[in-house]
């Protein structure tokens, strides 16, 4: 099997994409242990061959969608450019990931299945998400919040997110009160911030 390649060309990167996004897709649809790169190749409307000239073998598309699924859709405020204030930094983490984890929820649920059963995905999505969390202090410091022992604080705060957004799509717990929930996770995130930081 040949080497993979980098694509240059902005049409080769394109089908790149694509094979990324439909094998992703895929494979949260189907499982990732019941398609083959064949499959995805039906279902991103691309040759075989297309698919062995950027990717070894299934595992890597997984992975290439894995990153971006981390990167670019549970906590997309790290991509702007915009300054925003602590509390409106705050506010979007909360809403985007609720948002997609609504939009995502199958996506979702397959992958943290995938990487419970693969030891190797485990450790690659441990890494992007200890990459996520370093990206959001540096977001923070980039809107001038320097926080003391940021690292720390914002693994928990993303913690407390992500359990949030949990409830809200997956659990469902009738004792709890959604709106009352959203508020006590805010406030206990500025608390976070306010007695703990040296802004």
């Amino acid at each position: 099997m040949p080497n993979v390649r980098e694509p240059i060309k902005k049409t080769s990167i394109a089908k790149k994409q694509k094979i990324i996004e439909k094998g992703f897709e895929l494979m949260c649809k189907k499982g990732y242990h019941h398609i083959n790169c064949v499959d995805i190749a039906k279902y991103a409307d691309v040759s075989t061959g297309s698919i062995y000239q950027y990717f070894s073998n299934k595992k890597d598309i997984l992975i290439a969608g894995m990153n971006e699924y981390l990167n670019k859709i549970m906590f997309p405020v790290i991509n702007k450019d915009k300054k925003q204030s602590k509390q409106e930094i705050i506010e979007e983490l909360i809403n985007s990931s609720i948002k997609n984890h609504k939009k995502y929820k199958v996506q979702h649920e397959e992958l943290v299945g995938i990487v419970h059963q693969e030891k190797e995905l485990s450790k690659i999505y441990e890494e992007s998400e200890w990459k996520i969390t370093k990206d959001v202090v540096s977001y923070f410091e980039k809107n001038n919040i320097h926080l003391t022992n940021a690292l720390e604080k914002i693994h928990i705060i993303l913690g407390l997110i992500d359990n949030l957004a949990h409830e809200l799509v997956y659990h469902h717990h009738e004792e709890i009160k959604e709106e009352i929930l959203i508020k006590e996770t805010k406030e206990i995130i500025n608390n976070i911030i306010k007695y703990l930081s040296d802004i």
